[in-house]
């Protein structure tokens, strides 16, 4: 059956290839919309302090965060990727001040295959990053499996990559424990996550929402961890599509350097918002 489904997906391959010649003569372009949804986690939350309805009346604060739409304008080399930007109604805001701080990090990223070049804008507790690095490979097992996603067939690959730093928010390791005890801390090495994503070979780009690329199709469907990407409109050659301009403003850093800051500066929230915790039990067991 594996071997059936590669021939499959071998011969569509080479049929396509001729209409990704026809678009190559084009200066093609279109506009992906995705939906955003992701199941949080509340256990990382709270270290074990908050009640069930506190942690649900959070979940319900933070929905606005985790529901999201995204638009991907590309070509057959560059392509932006970037929030939809949507008026929200007052005491919409989802969740806390440090919440939305940490949600705003994400901006408009920026991708081109031909340079090999990521780009993003970001904010973060009000400092302005230009995320500034080569696109970063990903090693993408082809799955052999096949789907219909609206009239577009759909073809499976996975990936394991390093979790983000917002994915390993809250993770309890040793190193803490051992600093506390003057210990000599070991790297703690990052947590992993399964990605699976359904491209489709009737769009020949490499491109894909976020920094997901490299496949030979649009990728229309992305599972990482607890997000679910869904692609619910695809327009092709629109006669007022959106220009691609490269990202320019904030300090530049590299990936992995903005990676680190996010990372402690969440783990120093974390440590901040604990404090406040056992800080109100102290008070109310000295009454």
């Amino acid at each position: 059956m594996m071997n059936s489904n590669l021939n499959k997906i071998a011969i569509v391959a080479v049929t396509l290839f001729f209409t990704a010649v026809g678009y190559a003569q084009k200066d093609f372009q279109g506009q992906a919309y995705y939906m955003s949804k992701t199941s949080l986690d509340m256990s990382r939350f709270g270290g074990g302090q908050m009640s069930e309805q506190q942690k649900a009346r959070m979940a319900e604060r933070m929905k606005s965060m985790l529901e999201k739409t995204y638009i991907l304008n590309f070509n057959q080399v560059e392509s932006m990727y970037k929030e939809e930007e949507k008026l929200e109604a007052p005491g919409q805001g989802g969740g806390s001040g440090w919440m939305r701080s940490i949600s705003a990090a994400s901006g408009p990223q920026y991708k081109n295959v031909k340079e090999n070049v990521y780009l993003q804008e970001n904010e973060l507790m009000g400092k302005a990053f230009l995320v500034e690095d080569t696109l970063q490979p990903i090693e993408w097992k082809m799955e052999g499996e096949t789907k219909q996603i609206g009239k577009y067939t759909v073809y499976k690959a996975t990936a394991e990559i390093d979790a983000p730093p917002a994915m390993q928010f809250g993770r309890r390791g040793g190193n803490r424990d051992r600093a506390a005890a003057g210990e000599e801390q070991a790297p703690t090495p990052p947590e992993k996550v399964k990605v699976t994503a359904w491209y489709t070979m009737q769009v020949p780009v490499n491109q894909g929402p976020g920094k997901y690329w490299g496949l030979p199709g649009l990728i229309l469907e992305l599972h990482e961890g607890n997000t679910v990407l869904l692609c619910t409109k695809l327009v092709m050659n629109a006669d007022k599509a959106e220009k691609i301009k490269r990202p320019t403003k904030g300090k530049k850093v590299t990936l992995a350097e903005y990676e680190k800051i996010t990372k402690e500066k969440m783990e120093e929230m974390a440590e901040q918002f604990r404090g406040r915790g056992r800080g109100r039990g102290g008070n109310r067991g000295g009454r």
